[in-house]
């Protein structure tokens, strides 16, 4: 190692010439590309109606090859609006308000940002907390995620200055709201067991607070009765596959039973092991439909049939109807509810395979 006196080239690295930082892009350098004033590249960012076309393509070709990033907190300065919405939910673990959240925060890209509030219980002083903690944030509007009867009441009453639209709430929620035809979605999968020849069809159904669970359980009724058929008792679960297990094991022992229906796919899975355990194998024994259409429903041995619900159309619709009544709309009540579909796989089959 060289010494000081040996004069040693080595050199701190403190001393080095820095490198100069790429400066970002500014809003300038946009218009000076695309040829236009600063004012038209404003114009465009803020989607003002008063540009051509031609000359919106360019500003945006120039945005996309600079990589321009307008900024937001001077954005919300000339136009007053922070282009964000709350989102307030409880129940995240479970396979519905996840994938509405999800379905929210898909619909809600490129065009709004989205700040969640996540409670472990919706109350209406956890739900006035939450309303004022987003509307600190500087939120537009909140879309709820409400899917038991505690929280739709939490949101009754709820300021009315703020633009609120609830989900996952049934469709007679006395709320500004979308949900899914939950009710035709069971009537459909009660439907198609009787359509392969079972006399009956037992439910596995959800809490009774659940919102969702009610309006199935309706559905499945209301197909019985149509048909002639004396409902039979329902056995309710948690949403779980244990709860499923139980139900599926209860339901095994009682030779008459050849079709059951299961108000989620994570129930019906749990019936399925009972079902098998007892020597009852689905299809061939006993068949079995679900709700949901989880991504593991198609892996499910037997596949799962199932009833699909469109969350990316519920979030579509609650995002459309809360920018409505963030313009001042008038939206009061449930809107049409988002149409479910039948998913027909292995698991459902004629009495006797």
């Amino acid at each position: 190692m060289a010494s000081a006196a040996g004069g040693s080239a080595f050199r701190p690295a403190a001393s080095r010439p820095a490198r100069p930082m790429a400066r970002r892009p500014v809003m300038a350098d946009v218009a000076r590309l695309a040829g236009v004033s600063h004012q038209t590249v404003s114009r465009v960012v803020n989607d003002h109606p008063n540009v051509r076309p031609q000359t919106r393509d360019n500003v945006l070709a120039a945005i996309s090859k600079l990589a321009y990033r307008p900024n937001a907190a001077a954005r919300t300065l000339v136009t007053r609006r922070t282009h964000t919405l709350g989102v307030i939910t409880c129940d995240t673990d479970l396979v519905g308000p996840a994938s509405m959240l999800y379905g929210i925060e898909q619909a809600a890209a490129g065009s709004y940002f989205v700040s969640i509030a996540s409670l472990p219980a919706l109350d209406h002083g956890s739900a006035l907390d939450a309303v004022e903690r987003l509307l600190g944030q500087g939120v537009e509007g909140i879309i709820v995620i409400a899917p038991s009867t505690s929280a739709v009441a939490a949101l009754v009453g709820m300021p009315g200055e703020v633009p609120l639209v609830a989900v996952g709430c049934g469709t007679s929620a006395p709320l500004a709201s979308v949900a899914v035809d939950n009710a035709g979605g069971a009537i459909s999968a009660t439907q198609y067991l009787l359509s392969l020849g079972h006399r009956c069809v037992h439910l596995v159904g959800g809490p009774e607070t659940s919102l969702d669970a009610q309006e199935r359980a309706a559905g499945w009724r209301h197909a019985l009765v149509q048909a002639g058929i004396r409902a039979p008792a329902v056995i309710t679960g948690d949403w779980s596959s244990r709860a499923g297990y139980l139900a599926g094991r209860a339901l095994a022992a009682i030779p008459e039973v050849t079709a059951v229906l299961c108000v989620n796919d994570q129930m019906a899975l749990g019936v399925i092991r009972a079902m098998s355990e007892a020597g009852r194998p689905v299809p061939g024994d006993v068949s079995v439909v679900g709700f949901d259409d989880i991504p593991e429903a198609e892996f499910f041995r037997p596949s799962l049939t199932t009833v699909r619900q469109d969350f990316a159309e519920l979030g579509r619709r609650a995002l459309r109807l809360l920018v409505q009544k963030i313009a001042g709309a008038r939206a009061d009540g449930p809107q049409q509810p988002v149409g479910t579909e039948l998913i027909v796989r292995a698991s459902a089959t004629g009495p006797g395979g």
